[in-house]
């Protein structure tokens, strides 16, 4: 039984066997989409229908923040641990051979994402790039299609990624989409990475807020997310 919060299902899985499971799905000969959602995207589920429609439809959601850790744990149905996307990804680049597209970020973001992953993996081929600024999504996905790409990286933000990858399911042949929000800013080097210390102390959100004064105004999302999980642990127990 995959754990559960807040009505959103997570795969347990530490991240070396969640790359394991994404290189396999970047082999076969179907599409395929795995979501990362932290603690302010499963706040956002709740009032957003699509938004969770498209999540409990991925082939692999991974509990990307140690709040949903946290979360799980609290509620008595406990992960191994945190398998953040972007750790995830690295870990399936240095197996992964093949074509991949990158989709999202300012203009240039994606392509200098591309160099660095090319330089660093050289078995990795960049089948095609893309910025996250477009209103119809129908060219994109016949652009994807097109590229061959076995290996999608999907970083538009939450929902626009979720929803995106759940509708382009279906018109895609085959390759696995991954969304992973602002990840081709740190490939870029445009962003940094929380140091390690910060990440093993499951302090990143603060180290983000710290650098970004602005997501500030988030705040009151994970407020309420940690609520609403000591709300259902309590209503857990009662029943």
């Amino acid at each position: 039984m995959r754990p559960q919060v807040l009505g959103v299902r997570f795969d347990a899985l530490t991240v070396p066997e969640a790359a394991d499971r994404a290189l396999a799905l970047t082999a076969a000969s179907r599409s395929a989409y795995l979501c990362t959602p932290n603690p302010e995207i499963l706040w956002l589920c709740r009032k957003d229908a699509a938004l969770r429609s498209a999540i409990a439809g991925a082939d692999m959601t991974l509990a990307d923040g140690a709040g949903i850790v946290w979360a799980a744990r609290t509620l008595g149905d406990p992960l191994p641990g945190r398998a953040a996307g972007y750790d995830t990804l690295l870990a399936l680049l240095e197996r992964f051979a093949g074509p991949v597209y990158l989709l999202g970020g300012k203009p240039g973001v994606a392509e200098r994402a591309g160099q660095a992953i090319t330089r660093r993996y050289p078995a990795v081929a960049v089948a095609g790039c893309r910025d996250g600024y477009f209103s119809d999504p129908a060219p994109v996905v016949a652009d994807i299609a097109s590229s061959g790409a076995a290996l999608i990286l999907v970083c538009l933000g939450s929902p626009k990624q979720e929803l995106f990858m759940a509708a382009a399911k279906n018109a895609l042949p085959r390759g696995l989409m991954m969304g992973l929000g602002g990840s081709l800013d740190v490939l870029a080097g445009d962003a940094p990475r929380a140091p390690e210390r910060w990440r093993a102390a499951g302090l990143e959100w603060l180290y983000r807020l710290i650098r970004q004064p602005w997501r500030i105004g988030r705040m009151p999302r994970l407020a309420g997310f940690v609520a609403a999980v000591l709300a259902e642990k309590y209503k857990r127990r009662g029943s």
